[in-house]
């Protein structure tokens, strides 16, 4: 396995679902963890998990939106860490509706999280990665960010433009051993997939060649390669994982 061994990476959304197992894959490689999210006590919860089975974990309470509080998070950390490594960009929300319907307040709490967050958080910590000449950035994007889908015009965009940033930035930062990358999640099993029905579930299944949901390890397997030293090649790049939804 990869390890991360004296690396310090900050994981938001990390209070549940990609997130949490991410820190928790993290943790695993020899990484000290700073757990983020907007709810104090599921991170203080995950934070305290780590430390118990033998790693090294932090959490900051944080609403990526705020581009004042989400700088200074990263700022902060790297201070009192001696150095920033790796930043996870997961923290996202969806707020669904046909674009004839969309009130202007669902389309910019969605870009305001999913890509202004990610665009405060990319621009902070590239800083202290290039003092250090070593980062590793990875965006959790989605499918739908590559294909569209009915109802999601504001998530589609905010999942878009974050493919289009972190393509830019890492021809940016390059020269800087700092590499940006995305992933693409498909379906993913979920607290809330777990809720939809058979049928649905079933449907949803028939589209997947692999023929069946994916699991947050799934990605979290992915970023942890992506953020090691074996993946100092790759850059710009958006790895899809979705079981062969998408192929072209």
């Amino acid at each position: 396995m990869f390890s991360l061994a004296n690396k310090v990476a900050i994981v938001t959304g990390a209070s549940r679902g990609i997130g949490k197992v991410i820190a928790q894959v993290f943790s695993n490689a020899d990484a000290h963890v700073v757990c983020v999210a907007r709810s104090e006590d599921a991170i203080k919860s995950l934070a305290d998990e780590i430390n118990a089975n033998g790693g090294s974990a932090s959490h900051v309470a944080c609403d990526i939106s705020d581009g004042e509080a989400f700088t200074s998070l990263i700022t902060g950390t790297a201070k009192e860490q001696g150095r920033l490594d790796i930043l996870i960009n997961n923290a996202g929300v969806t707020q669904d509706n046909l674009l004839m319907r969309m009130k202007e307040e669902q389309w910019d709490t969605v870009l305001n999280i999913n890509l202004k967050g990610a665009f405060h958080g990319m621009k902070a910590a590239v800083r202290p990665m290039m003092k250090n000449r070593w980062g590793r950035i990875i965006n959790i994007t989605s499918i739908v960010g590559l294909t569209g889908n009915p109802g999601q015009a504001n998530y589609a965009a905010s999942k878009a433009g974050l493919i289009g940033l972190s393509q830019s930035v890492a021809k940016e930062v390059a020269t800087r051993g700092i590499t940006v990358n995305c992933i693409a999640p498909g379906w993913i099993g979920t607290d809330m997939t777990d809720e939809l029905s058979e049928e649905v579930k079933e449907e949803f299944l028939s589209r997947i060649p692999a023929n069946r949901i994916g699991s947050p390890e799934d990605i979290a397997h992915a970023a942890l390669f992506l953020a090691s030293d074996e993946a100092s090649y790759i850059t710009g790049q958006t790895i899809i994982i979705d079981g062969g939804r998408v192929i072209n």
